[in-house]
């Protein structure tokens, strides 16, 4: 079956997981095989190959056969190399009204009851219609899954200016609400420099939706070589790789998705709206009178900050520097 126009209803709140596949056929089986044990059945698998050279569609259509009639959907529709998100968002854009929609990426391993927490935590949410997204922490492995550690802390109650600073909510652990998807939808693709999982939290939280964050870990996330994104264990790895990327790509990252952001004023809150005005004219003020500007903009919105002391310094020194 190549394309997305009909599931099987197997009752409230189905999930659509998204997986694209990119020359990932050394774990694709182990992450496949947990997408089975999942707790909440009631799921279907939307998917693409992303230009491949190795086994990997192979891989997953040998899944698809084994899985009941209609629950495994590969997209054929374009068949060049899109890119990590540019290809979620064609995946995005298959999944029908009223279905949750889980990223997932090929070389992790899902707890069992990954899915079933996610919908519990969005089902009360869906009736307010309001975006939602769920997201969580992971336990950091190895390319063989020994364990190396957590993924930091998540807060309990991000803010818009948080999701500007930095992302918290990695792909890999995102489920949308079905309102979060048609927002996420009417935003894509996003900027260059920033993946699909990092605009989806800038726009479910720069509407003003819900964004919920598990603490308890929900997958295995493998770190490896061929990582599109990786994810150091410890405050200070993570503070000292920031200091050593510099404030160029970050700053440009940053300037970008302001902009960006402001291109869909339309779909985000008044107030978040005149945030990102603001941030705009400060950032364009040069030398030391921009630098007073910024500053004050700091003390203006406490809540543009990440994480720990460490990535915030850094933060701080490259956003006041513009």
């Amino acid at each position: 079956m190549n394309s997305s126009d009909s599931f099987p209803s197997r009752g409230a709140m189905p999930v659509c997981i998204l997986l694209s596949v990119h020359n990932g056929a050394t774990f694709l089986a182990d992450q496949l095989r947990s997408l089975v044990q999942q707790t909440h059945q009631d799921w279907a698998l939307i998917w693409r190959d992303d230009g491949s050279t190795d086994d990997s569609a192979r891989i997953v259509q040998h899944f698809a056969d084994t899985q009941p009639a209609g629950r495994c959907v590969q997209i054929t529709r374009i068949t060049e190399r899109l890119g990590v998100a540019r290809s979620f968002a064609l995946l995005l854009d298959q999944v029908p009204d009223g279905h949750l929609a889980a990223f997932c990426d090929q070389d992790d391993v899902w707890f069992p009851d990954k899915l079933e927490r996610a919908a519990q935590a969005l089902l009360p949410l869906h009736a307010t219609g309001r975006p939602a997204l769920y997201c969580s922490r992971q336990v950091l492995t190895d390319a063989a899954l020994a364990r190396l550690g957590l993924s930091p802390l998540l807060p309990s109650a991000p803010t818009f200016s948080m999701a500007l600073a930095q992302n918290i909510a990695t792909g890999c652990t995102i489920t949308l609400s079905p309102a979060a998807i048609r927002l996420v939808r009417a935003a894509m693709p996003p900027p260059a420099r920033t993946l699909h999982d990092w605009w989806s939290y800038l726009l479910v939280s720069g509407a003003d939706g819900q964004v919920v964050t598990d603490n308890r870990p929900s997958l295995y996330y493998r770190q490896h070589q061929s990582n599109a994104v990786g994810a150091p264990a410890h405050v200070a790895a993570r503070a000292l790789a920031a200091f050593r990327r510099g404030p160029g790509p970050f700053m440009s990252a940053f300037r970008t998705n302001v902009a960006q952001l402001l291109c869909h004023a339309d779909l985000l809150s008044d107030r978040n709206t005149a945030t990102l005005t603001t941030l705009q004219q400060a950032l364009a003020i040069r030398g030391p009178a921009g630098w007073l500007a910024r500053f004050r903009l700091l003390r203006r919105l406490p809540g543009l900050r990440r994480g720990t002391r460490a990535e915030q310094m850094v933060f701080r020194s490259w956003f006041l520097l513009g």
